[in-house]
């Protein structure tokens, strides 16, 4: 199961008290201090791990605690620290604190291996050792020890990505992706048949490639959390190229691309302003004598009011896939 969002709290480790201590050697019944230092307690980490793609691990776990450091001894025993514990999660998660109802980003994992320290675990507390002084020889003091750093986390994972495919439901996404790569997305002649991104390696040579995201349908009103909406947007944030996938039988192709560039405006700024392809799909639909004429018209359209370029292809018979592979890789190494 695809999960992006979960929430969750962490709790560094207590340190370990001081000890009050003396010597009792059997020559020396009135020995000096030797309590030892409280173990510092541990941390809390966050990291990224590879072949991880969901938060799903997290849906049920409320809490995540690092191991507290263990208590001062006698004979001047310092105690053991605390164990620290990671929270592992997929490339592409912000950490965000949450405090007082306010989030602030505290972690974004972008790598394999990446570490963060969200919480730190207290400080161990001194032992009565570290009080003797000349003039006060048998101090009868130690310090508890501190205690760790908690957090309120929101974990929320956009997918990392080369090229984020954008269209509306039905517009023929899943079966663009499973005809590229060897990704299997589930398809339908129904609305809505993708509930879930699904991430495809998409091979262009021997040693080039590059990584698309079919992203769950689009309509009018997504920003605003219709459909899908708002729950799968934020997974084209990250990625460096658009893919904007158009029904050639649509009444419209025109007002589809104007309503989907609107819908990634409104949700950020910025995402309309990414490089992109257009690209009418499904035209194996159309029959051969009628093709040519159509796409000419709306390459007239889209030129005149929008000043854009689009190509055609067919995920059904393969037209134009191998143009459309290598137009993405040179847009995605143009802007790597």
């Amino acid at each position: 199961m695809f999960i992006d969002h979960a929430k969750v709290r962490i709790q560094a480790g207590n340190g370990g008290h001081g000890c009050i201590g003396f010597r009792k050697e059997k020559f020396a019944p009135k020995g000096g201090p030797d309590g030892g230092d409280g173990g510092k307690g541990g941390n809390v980490i966050v990291a990224g791990k590879a072949n991880m793609n969901t938060l799903l691990n997290y849906r049920h776990i409320q809490t995540v605690k690092a191991e507290d450091g263990v208590n001062g001894g006698g004979g001047n025993r310092t105690g053991k620290s605390g164990k620290d514990v990671y929270v592992y999660v997929p490339v592409g998660t912000e950490v965000f604190n949450i405090e007082d109802g306010v989030e602030v980003k505290v972690a974004d994992i972008t790598e394999v291996g990446q570490e963060v320290v969200l919480a730190k675990g207290g400080r161990g507390g001194r032992g009565n050792l570290s009080f003797a002084t000349a003039t006060h020889q048998a101090p009868r003091k130690a310090t508890d020890g501190k205690p760790g750093g908690h957090m309120e986390l929101e974990l929320n994972l956009k997918l990392m990505a080369d090229v984020g495919l954008v269209g509306f439901p039905n517009a023929g996404k899943s079966t663009l992706l499973s005809a590229v790569s060897a990704a299997r997305p589930k398809i339908a002649n129904y609305e809505f048949t993708t509930l879930e991104p699904s991430l495809g390696v998409i091979r262009v040579s021997e040693y080039e490639s590059f990584v698309m995201a079919d992203i769950p349908g689009i309509i009018e009103g997504a920003h605003i959390g219709k459909g899908l909406g708002i729950q799968f947007l934020q997974h084209i944030q990250r990625t460096k190229v658009l893919l904007f996938l158009l029904d050639i039988n649509s009444p419209d192709p025109l007002a589809d691309y104007q309503v989907l560039k609107s819908e990634l405006h409104q949700y950020d700024n910025f995402l309309d302003k990414k490089p992109h392809l257009i690209v009418m799909s499904k035209i194996d639909t159309i029959p051969g004598d009628e093709l040519e004429p159509k796409l000419e018209e709306l390459r007239q359209t889209f030129s005149e009011q929008m000043h854009e370029e689009i190509m055609a292809i067919s995920s059904i018979s393969q037209h134009n896939l191998m143009l459309l592979k290598r137009k993405l890789n040179n847009l995605n190494i143009a802007y790597d």
